[in-house]
C-alpha cells in the first residue's frame, strides 16, 4: 500500500498561465495542491476566458469558479492559498523558484522548445509537449498532441514532434486559426463567444484586416493592444459553434492536467 501524502503541503510552480497551463493548475488546485503561477509581462494567450494569465492584465480572473489574483509580492501567496485562490506573478525566468522552493515545477509554456527550465528547479520537474527530453530537460514529459497518447507520462524520451498543423475540428485545421498578417499592434473588433461568419472582419493589425476564414464561434483571441509578429496565432474559431466551450476548460487541458497529477503521485506516493 502506498504511503499517504498531505497534498496541501506540496507547492507546485506552474510556468505559464495559458489554457493548457490553466487546465493543469485547475486539476491540481482541485486536488488540494498549492499552486503558484508565473507568466510573462504581456501574455499572448488566445483562450483568455479559460486562462489564469488574464489576471496579469486585469488583476484577477475566474476560471470555472477558481479565482486567480496577480501578486506583486510572492509572500502574498500564503494568504491566497488559505482562501483557496491562486497567485499569478510576472516572472518569465521563474526566478522566484529559489525563494518559493517548490516541490514540483511544471513547464507549461508550450513554446515547443526549452526556454530555460532545468532539473535543478525543483525535486520534480515536469514539462509539457515537444521540445523536452525526459531525464535531460525534465524528470518527465507529458504528451500534449491530440490522439491516442494525449496526457501520457513519458519517463524516457520525448513527446511527439510538433506537426505545425492545428488539430482538426469538424475537419477544419489551419483555417480555424487566426494569424497576424504583419508585425504590428493587434486591434480587436469582436469578442470571445461571438458567432462569426466566414469573411467577417475580426480585427486588424497595423491597418490590415484579419477576417474569419470559417463560420463558427470565436473561441479565443489575444488581448487587445498586444504587439504581434507576422504569422503569430492571434485567435481561434470553433466551427462546432458551442458558445459554452469558450468558457470551460477543454478536454485536452484536463487530460494533460491528469498526466501531471499522475506524474506527481508516481513520485510523492511511491
Amino acid at each position: 500500500m502506498r504511503k499517504r501524502i498531505d497534498v496541501s503541503q506540496v507547492i507546485v510552480g506552474v510556468r505559464g498561465g495559458g489554457d493548457i497551463a490553466s487546465g493543469v493548475a485547475y486539476r491540481l488546485h482541485q486536488s488540494g495542491f498549492k499552486i503558484f503561477v508565473t507568466e510573462i509581462a504581456q501574455p499572448l494567450t488566445v483562450r483568455r476566458t479559460v486562462s489564469f494569465s488574464e489576471a496579469v492584465y486585469d488583476g484577477r480572473t475566474v476560471v470555472e469558479g477558481i479565482e486567480a489574483v496577480r501578486v506583486e509580492d510572492p509572500d502574498a501567496a500564503q494568504g491566497l492559498w488559505r482562501e483557496r485562490r491562486l497567485p499569478v506573478y510576472v516572472d518569465p525566468a521563474f526566478e522566484i523558484g529559489g525563494r518559493l522552493k517548490p516541490d514540483v515545477m511544471v513547464d507549461a509554456i508550450l513554446a515547443k522548445k526549452n526556454t530555460g527550465s532545468s532539473l535543478s528547479m525543483a525535486p520534480l520537474c515536469i514539462a509539457l509537449g515537444p521540445g523536452f527530453e525526459a531525464g535531460k530537460d525534465a524528470h518527465c514529459v507529458i504528451e500534449t498532441n491530440r490522439g491516442h497518447f494525449l496526457g501520457r507520462v513519458i519517463i524516457a524520451g520525448a513527446a511527439q514532434a510538433d506537426t505545425g498543423v492545428p488539430g482538426a475540428v469538424e475537419g477544419v485545421t489551419r483555417d480555424r486559426v487566426l494569424r497576424a498578417p504583419k508585425d504590428g499592434v493587434w486591434k480587436a473588433e469582436s469578442e470571445i463567444g461571438r458567432m462569426v461568419d466566414s469573411g467577417e472582419r475580426i480585427g486588424e493589425v497595423g491597418g490590415v484586416a484579419v477576417p474569419a476564414l470559417v463560420k463558427g464561434v470565436l473561441r479565443g483571441m489575444i488581448h487587445d493592444g498586444v504587439l504581434v509578429k507576422n504569422g503569430m496565432k492571434i485567435g481561434d474559431i470553433d466551427p462546432r459553434g458551442h458558445v459554452e466551450h469558450c468558457f470551460t476548460i477543454s478536454e485536452k487541458a484536463l487530460a494533460v492536467g491528469g498526466g501531471v497529477l499522475e506524474a506527481i503521485f508516481r513520485v510523492f506516493a511511491a
